[in-house]
């Protein structure tokens, strides 16, 4: 087998190999033999390409190019244009199956059903890679570099999947990386000839060099060692790493972070999609219960974690340094002294099923009495789980307080510190210009921040005629909140996305925080909190008061006493309150008429209604996916139209310095294209080529005029002798090391040049006008046959046919 189809195969079988870390996703395997298949036929139209040869990008398109008729056969036939060329119908259908398959992703749990959005997913992403590695490996020859679009396939299934066999799929990944890189050594090692091994080994062998297979193989064994050791250590060392695990709210959900001891980072996924999976779930199972010396419990919201980064698509959790739990914690940021507040101790016991990574706490807590090993995130005050430490099973107590500011001290707060106004008013340009609007006109007449969060609020809970309904369809993009905005209707993502999205227009810091409401009063006196008690709320920042909760959505959990005009800030409410109203309404997600509903009827959409996908969910309203192939076409070419003639320039260069004539028939023609690299390369650098000259004068006016070195000098005339020599001689011998005396010619060139000279030459080679002559030279002699078979085709056209009539 060749090298270049060793390598092929080996690009194809580690990209498979890769692709099997994705198989745990989706309750059916089928789509991985649809992949293999088209993986085949991908990698033996780059074979066969390779072949012809066309230019290295030519190949990689004609790939691409391949690679979407074969999709749009599998998927769209009935919309192509003889079934398997994509038309605007076929692209159109393509982003409706991408739409489909991103809602889908966001509404099942892992595994989730096989559906043809997924599919397509599953099965483009895997060619998408498969090419990327095929280009980057055999193509181009750089199977190193390949490693990261590996690492992209393995990185998407090991960030979704979490189960016993991960090791598996990551021993699968990084064998076939180990592989693709042994081959392209392997294949270098071979173009250097034969290994040499020594002198033999026994006497009974002939002395002097010998070719030992046993020798000849001894780097292919050592490259295996190294490769094995290196597959060991990435397996055995991340168990003595620290490591962040689990999900926000379903069990065995997973985030992302790393440190121990007294620094680290955590950088956590977006919870919202946990969310959701919690708020699908067919049973309210309880996740947690709990029991408090506090007289008022509809304040007592249990709070995970913050999502302060807006980009427009979604909020999200920003990476943030954790470090160790202090006790007591640190005052919360921007709370006076003549804030009123009470303090009091909440004793929490999690479910033996429920494991995640952060712990559910009132806000702002000040202390936790907790074992095991956890981290404290200061901007969010936010414990997480250290070394896959979880909440599965545990029993803590909280201290934290209840703050009760007056309406006045919220409406006199001073401007926000201009470092955390920076941070947390931040929204994208993308953001459509209706929710800035919506948000002035709802706040006309305000006076002051405090006015303007109370008169959002209400336009969402009260007057706004926004309905609670969970069976609104998902969307993402900027347009989402546009949207919701225009049809008014969602739960609580929609609203606190909404809201606090709208305060940062106005100025006010804003972030979303995720949670659970008070849940419901038991017999005993505790309180139980179950999935259906997940929730999202808006918090907004008051210097004098510091973060403070808002509650923009009907008929969930209870808004805050210092919103609300008829209650007297720090009136006692009844205990029972937020339960009543927390039972009597339908769960964010989960409608009381589907309570019963079976999970394999939830999966196929057979139930009165689903959870609906978050915003920011894959999935929505973004642009059509044949403006999205138009658009990378435009900047395709507009990257590439101007690179073309450097593109061009060096697959001459590797064509006519491929390699040394060997036999006495193609002596000639290898030394001709050398001696024409020479003169392109000189034109290239501003010394144009005069045929006039024999190749001794135009060897010593390249000298001459280039200012050469010694070393570059005697390059150029060993080559113009090596021509004379083809030329002249009676029977023309290949001469050795033409292409390294080019290249020391090239590098003369360069060190004399300016570097604008240096650019030129690179980005845009003198030499590259070839092309136009050569096009020039074709189109004439396709003039010079269509005027001489001109008569002919007349004669012929006039021809009568012998029919009558």
């Amino acid at each position: 087998m060749s090298g270049g189809a060793r390598l092929t195969l080996c690009a194809t079988a580690a990209t498979f190999m890769a692709a099997c870390a994705l198989l745990p996703l989706v309750d059916l395997a089928t789509w991985i033999f649809q992949a293999a298949f088209l993986l085949v036929v991908q990698a033996g139209v780059g074979a066969l390409t390779r072949r012809v040869p066309l230019a290295r990008p030519l190949t990689v398109a004609v790939q691409a190019l391949v690679t979407l008729m074969l999709l749009t056969l599998l998927f769209a036939n009935a919309q192509a244009i003889g079934g398997v060329l994509p038309g605007p119908e076929a692209f159109r259908h393509f982003g409706e199956l991408l739409q489909a398959g991103g809602e889908d992703v966001s509404r099942f749990a892992i595994p989730a059903p096989l559906s043809d959005g997924i599919r397509l997913m599953l099965v483009g992403g895997v060619l998408v890679i498969g090419l990327a590695v095929d280009a980057l490996a055999v193509t181009f020859r750089s199977a190193a570099p390949a490693g990261l679009p590996l690492l992209a396939l393995y990185s998407v299934a090991a960030g979704l999947s979490h189960g016993a066999a991960d090791w598996l799929w990551f021993l699968l990944a990084a064998g076939g990386y180990l592989m693709l890189l042994l081959a392209e050594g392997r294949d270098r090692l071979s173009q250097w000839g034969r290994v040499f091994g020594g002198t033999a080994r026994s006497p009974g062998r002939a002395g002097g060099p010998a070719e030992s297979t046993a020798d000849a193989v001894a780097p292919i064994r050592t490259g295996r060692r190294i490769g094995a050791l290196a597959l060991g250590i990435a397996l055995v060392v991340p168990l003595a790493l620290p490591a962040l695990n689990g999900g926000l709210l379903g069990p065995a959900g997973t985030g992302a972070g790393v440190g121990s001891g007294g620094g680290g980072t955590i950088s956590a996924v977006n919870p919202l999609v946990s969310l959701q999976n919690s708020l699908n779930q067919p049973e309210d199972r309880e996740v947690m219960s709990y029991r408090t010396n506090s007289k008022d419990t509809q304040d007592l919201y249990l709070r995970i974690v913050s999502l302060d980064e807006f980009d427009g698509t979604t909020w999200r959790p920003a990476k943030r340094s954790i470090i160790d739990v202090p006790s007591p914690f640190p005052s919360p940021r921007g709370l006076g002294a003549d804030v009123r507040r009470t303090e009091i101790r909440t004793n929490i016991a999690a479910a033996g099923w429920y494991a995640q990574d952060w712990l559910p706490l009132p806000y702002p807590a000040t202390k936790v009495d907790i074992s095991g090993r956890w981290r404290y995130e200061p901007v969010g005050r936010t414990l997480v789980g250290d070394h896959e430490q979880t909440t599965r099973g545990k029993r803590y107590s909280v201290e934290s307080l209840i703050v009760q500011p007056t309406a006045e001290q919220l409406a006199n707060a001073p401007a926000a510190p201009s470092e955390l106004r920076r941070e947390f008013t931040k929204v994208p340009s993308s953001l459509p210009e209706i929710v800035e609007k919506t948000a002035l006109r709802v706040t006309e007449g305000a006076a002051n921040d405090y006015q303007r969060a109370v008169k959002l609020q209400d336009y969402f809970a009260v007057s706004g005629g926004f309905t609670y309904n969970t069976e609104v369809r998902p969307g993402s993009g900027s347009s989402a909140i546009a949207r919701f905005l225009k049809d008014k209707e969602g739960f609580c993502v929609h609203f606190s996305f909404s809201m606090a999205a709208m305060a940062r227009t106005l100025g006010i810091p804003a972030r979303v925080a995720v949670g659970f409401t008070p849940g419901s009063p038991q017999a005993d006196g505790r309180m139980s909190v179950g999935l259906r008690d997940a929730h999202a709320w808006p918090e907004l920042y008051f210097e004098g008061v510091g973060w403070t909760r808002f509650e923009p959505t009907p008929n969930r959990g209870t808004a805050p006493d210092y919103t609300r005009d008829d209650t007297p800030a720090g009136n006692p409410s009844n205990p029972a309150a937020p339960s009543e109203a927390a039972s009597s309404q339908p769960s964010a997600g989960q409608p009381s008429a589907s309570d019963n509903c079976p999970a394999a009827e939830r999966k196929l959409e057979g139930c009165s209604n689903t959870a609906p996908a978050v915003i920011g969910a894959s999935g929505g309203d973004g642009p059509p996916l044949g403006t999205i192939a138009l658009v990378t076409l435009g900047v395709l070419l507009l990257v590439l139209v101007p690179l073309s003639p450097m593109l061009w320039r060096r697959r001459v260069r590797a064509v006519r310095l491929g390699s040394s004539g060997r036999t006495d028939g193609d002596a000639a023609a290898r030394t001709l294209a050398a001696w024409l690299e020479v003169t392109d390369t000189a034109w290239d650098h501003g010394i144009a080529p005069d045929d006039s000259q024999t190749p001794r004068k135009a060897a010593a006016r390249i000298v001459r005029v280039g200012e050469l070195d010694q070393a570059a000098a005697d390059s150029v005339h060993r080559v113009a002798a090596a021509v004379e020599q083809v030329l002249y001689a009676p029977r023309p011998q290949p001469t050795a090391g033409l292409g390294d005396d080019v290249r020391r010619l090239e590098q003369g060139l360069h060190a004399k040049a300016s570097r604008p000279g240096r650019w030129r030459a690179t980005l845009a080679p003198r030499s590259a006008v070839r092309v136009v002559w050569s096009l020039s030279q074709h189109w004439a002699e396709l003039g010079s046959r269509w005027t001489a078979r001109k008569p002919t085709l007349l004669r012929r056209a006039r021809r009568p046919s012998g029919q009558e009539g």
